[in-house]
């Protein structure tokens, strides 16, 4: 059992016009190539992690409600930890900010069932063996392709290709980026390390 548990309730959430505020993550590794790397397409060099939801079984990337004691950092960083287990270096620019209808019930009268969410992009470092939602939730490493035709969401499927787009224009997965000698702090901040690798 985890000694960090998973936040529950609203009782600290976060709104903005009658939007529920969201954070979240596409946690991703990039896989090291044994032939040329120029010959294989980003798509499969690069894989995502996605979770089941509770109940179902259907793939989502971590998300959850952004608390009023908490940055939208922290909050991604958490509900990646929370959901999935993973820890790792998130990229301080936001992949987007998508609005959508939750499937979950609302029980505050002025939400409406709307939220906003914020997407980030995680590098994971690490697999935590034990975490707060794994008897909920089983995580599933997927190449973009695959990930983009499980995907329950549309607006996730937006998030994803926004990732997919960063990822290409920032070539990131260029051999010396694999390197954690080569990790940069640029568009990285430092996070509560319970959640995230603090980046030096």
């Amino acid at each position: 059992m985890s000694n960090l548990l998973a936040r529950t309730g609203r009782d600290r959430q976060r709104y903005d016009n009658n939007f529920r505020l969201v954070s979240g993550c596409i946690p991703y590794r990039l896989l090291k190539d044994e032939e040329d790397s120029s010959s294989v397409d980003l798509e499969t060099k690069i894989e995502v992690l996605m979770v089941s939801s509770p109940n179902r079984h259907d793939l989502v990337f971590p998300k959850g409600g952004w608390e009023d004691d908490e940055t939208v950092l922290e909050a991604a960083s958490r509900e990646a930890m929370e959901e999935a287990g993973v820890k790792g270096i998130l990229r301080e620019d936001p992949l987007g900010v998508w609005e959508f209808r939750s499937k979950s019930s609302c029980e505050e009268a002025e939400c409406c069932g709307g939220c906003k969410g914020y997407m980030f992009a995680l590098e994971v470092k690490e697999e935590l063996t034990v975490w707060p939602e794994q008897e909920n939730r089983e995580r599933r490493w997927l190449n973009v392709k695959e990930a983009l035709e499980l995907c329950r969401y549309e607006w996730m499927q937006s998030a994803l290709e926004e990732f997919l787009r960063v990822m290409t224009e920032d070539g990131r997965t260029k051999e010396e980026t694999l390197s954690p000698s080569s990790i940069s702090n640029q568009g990285e901040r430092q996070i509560d390390s319970r959640y995230c690798f603090v980046v030096n």
